[in-house]
């Protein structure tokens, strides 16, 4: 026993009990809190033993210290490990997904994620710690039984080799079970499953340096293979709807974390969303509603559905489009209805402004209003969660949309609804169902934020219709993402009244879109299934404008040639006839195909392509070389302004803009509705202020 006392108190010793105690907490965080689809003996075996090679490489380098130092280096490192690896348990929480080089330079958004907190943390997380607290003990009992004398180099090289021999071996066991695992990087949960964590995060920064080299390599060839696919994948407008929608006024309604499934769902008996249900179900047929279309969002989100919706491009598989390649050249919705059709595009939205960089991504979108949190009445008891509580969003949001109206061209409004927004948290008076019962709060509380966006729009209709705005504009409804994730599967099993599978997961990604064309029948329900990518060329099509001339990943969902399948931005996809998800193959009955097709296959591969050029048009920012047609003017950000981000962004301004400021100042005291964002900047001024900051 005296033996077994001094092997462990000696350095080494103690290096290998912290390093078994980090091994096994990380394989415990692994399977009881991450969904990362383990379904093979060697899949289990790999994620086993893939927090060996990083504890052995990082917690290594102690050994090179000398005495007590080598001691505090290793808990120092120990501990940065445990703050990185619970950093990603509440991120993927949250997200479902893991912290990436990109996440972090999402700083905005910190603070905003940071109020779900403690909703996200459980009562279990200390558990975590406990193998600190142990090491800590026993240092402080066995530091002085060590030599001053640094250890053999010998030996700390030999602790790296083997991490480096154990990370080998284990990549070349995950080749086996998945080839080009780090070729096709669609999906985080892959690089965890098979590697782990921390090698994930140096993967991922190697994958960021590398993207961001892409940049600075790309030439105008490189767009060459886009345009040929888009070209193939272009679907052909429908005569009855192609130019609809032309001239007419555009409010498209962003429905914050909806799912389809609340469409006719009845909790307690009762109708959860009774106003969306009646769009539905209209015998009268004002709206098309697509039951099978999904969400295609990334860990972007929200941010990542309004860049499908304007953009027909996907987003990345880390990160988001809107933060990570917010200066690109986009040939955005907003910026070719103006150049073709005149029209004012604004984006509503009671946050703050900067969060997701829309401030300063939409300058380069072509946005030319953006009404943020400052534009509006942000008093405590009309605020909740992660800003202005919808029904007085929209109330607050009828004067501008009036105004709007007034000027010269149509308009193209953009509402973004919050309320509906995990923890799904109401005050107590707007409480209007009961929630669920299934003792996980997080869904308990989904159906009653549910219920408050729906009776919001309803508000939102009759306001529009008094106001005489809703006879003459297309009405537009999308939900942006999922609301429930995998974490909660089985609250879900219980609501659901069926085990949540990975297949079953994948067709909860379907969210809601529905449009109403004004002198248009619209087609009542609609099965085709489509995506967020579909959007942009639609709504092209309905104004008379041809798609074939755009990159656009994305086809017409009225057109007779929409090609339907739906791809998802981890690399699965969804058909009619069959589904691909997590590595399996499903028909539309739900059994797993064991022997696919040759066009099963040639599909899979057709999606994981597309996904790939349309990082290689992010990553080079591609569009840059590109012309969709004659006199087409490329989006300068230098013309947009939005409200007082001149002063913020430049610092000082021109005689004329303070004239401006002022002006607007005065007006504000008697307005009912906050500050008219400033208009678009004439070229001339524009001129003037890059002379000034120049």
């Amino acid at each position: 026993m005296e033996k077994i006392n001094k092997l462990w108190s000696a350095k080494m010793g103690f290096f290998l009990l912290a390093l078994i105690l980090f091994w096994m907490k990380t394989y415990v965080i692994y399977i009881s809190e991450f969904s990362l689809g383990v379904s093979n003996a060697l899949q289990h075996f790999l994620l086993f033993i893939n927090p060996l090679s990083s504890g052995l490489i990082l917690l290594g380098f102690a050994l090179f210290f000398k005495g007590k130092r080598f001691g505090i280096t290793l808990l120092v490192i120990d501990t940065l490990l445990t703050l990185f690896m619970y950093a990603n348990i509440i991120f993927y929480r949250d997200f479902g997904n893991f912290i990436t080089i990109q996440t972090l330079m999402q700083t905005d958004n910190a603070g905003t994620i940071g109020k779900s907190f403690f909703s996200l943390a459980k009562w279990h997380d200390f558990l975590y710690l406990l193998d600190l607290v142990v090491l800590g003990v026993l240092f402080t009992k066995w530091k002085a039984n060590w030599s001053p004398a640094r250890l053999s180099l010998r030996k700390p090289f030999a602790v790296l080799a083997s991490g480096v021999i154990v990370f080998t071996v284990n990549l070349g066991l995950a080749e086996m079970d998945r080839p080009q695992l780090l070729q096709r990087v669609f999906d985080n949960n892959y690089i965890v499953k098979y590697l782990g964590a921390p090698n994930f995060a140096v993967f991922n920064t190697m994958q960021t340096v590398k993207a961001s080299a892409k940049r600075s390599m790309a030439s105008s060839e490189d767009i060459t293979d886009v345009e040929n696919y888009t070209n193939k994948k272009y679907a052909e407008p429908n005569a009855e709807f192609f130019g609809k929608a032309k001239g007419k006024n555009i409010i498209k309604i962003h429905l914050e974390s909806f799912q389809s499934f609340l469409i006719d769902f009845k909790l307690h008996g009762e109708e959860v969303t009774p106003f969306l249900n009646s769009l539905v179900h209209d015998e009268s047929k004002n709206f098309t509603y697509f039951d099978n279309f999904f969400h295609q969002t990334g860990q972007g989100k929200t941010a990542d559905a309004e860049f499908l919706l304007d953009n027909s491009l996907y987003g990345l598989p880390q990160g988001a489009a809107f933060v990570t390649k917010g200066t690109n050249t986009y040939q955005s919705l907003p910026a070719i209805m103006d150049q073709k059709q005149d029209y004012t595009s604004a984006v509503f939205h009671g946050d703050e402004k900067s969060f997701w960089n829309r401030n300063q991504v939409y300058k380069y979108l072509g946005v030319d209003k953006f009404y943020d949190a400052s534009y509006y009445d942000m008093s405590e008891d009309k605020v909740i969660n992660y800003g202005l509580k919808d029904k007085p969003f929209f109330k607050q949001s009828m004067p501008i949309l009036q105004e709007l109206d007034k000027k010269e061209g149509p308009f193209y409004a953009h509402m973004m609804t919050l309320t509906h927004h995990y923890p799904f948290i109401l005050d107590e008076g707007d409480e209007t169902i009961e929630s669920a019962e299934t003792g996980d709060g997080t869904v308990d509380r989904y159906f009653q934020t549910a219920r408050y966006l729906d009776e919001s729009l309803k508000q939102f209709f009759e306001d529009l219709k008094e106001q005489g705005l809703y006879e003459d504009s297309v009405i537009m409804i999308y939900g942006d993402h999922y609301g429930i994730s995998e974490n909660h599967n089985r609250a879900m099993s219980e609501i659901m009244g069926e085990e949540i599978t990975p297949l079953k997961n994948a067709n909860l990604q379907r969210v809601p879109f529905m449009i109403r064309v004004p002198g248009v029948d619209g087609q009542g329900i609609n099965h085709e299934f489509t995506g967020q990518a579909d959007v942009m060329p639609t709504m092209l099509h309905l104004l008379g404008i041809d798609a074939k001339n755009f990159i656009q990943f994305g086809t017409d969902m009225f057109s007779k040639e929409h090609k339907a399948f739906v791809p998802f931005r981890n690399g699965d996809f969804m058909t009619k006839e069959y589904s691909y998800v997590k590595g399996k193959f499903y028909d539309a009955s739900g059994e797993v195909i064991e022997e696919p097709t040759e066009e099963m296959k040639e599909r899979k591969d057709q999606v994981h392509y597309e996904l790939s050029l349309n990082d290689e048009v992010l990553n080079g920012d591609l569009l840059r070389f590109y012309e969709p047609y004659e006199n087409w003017e490329p989006v300068d950000p230098n013309d947009y302004r939005y409200g007082k981000a001149s002063e913020e962004e430049n610092g000082n301004h021109n005689d004329k803009q303070e004239g401006a400021d002022e002006t607007e100042k005065n007006e504000d005291k008697n307005a009912d509705v906050v500050k008219e964002p400033m208009e678009k900047k004439t070229e001339d001024t524009a001129v003037e202020k890059q002379k000034e900051n120049e």
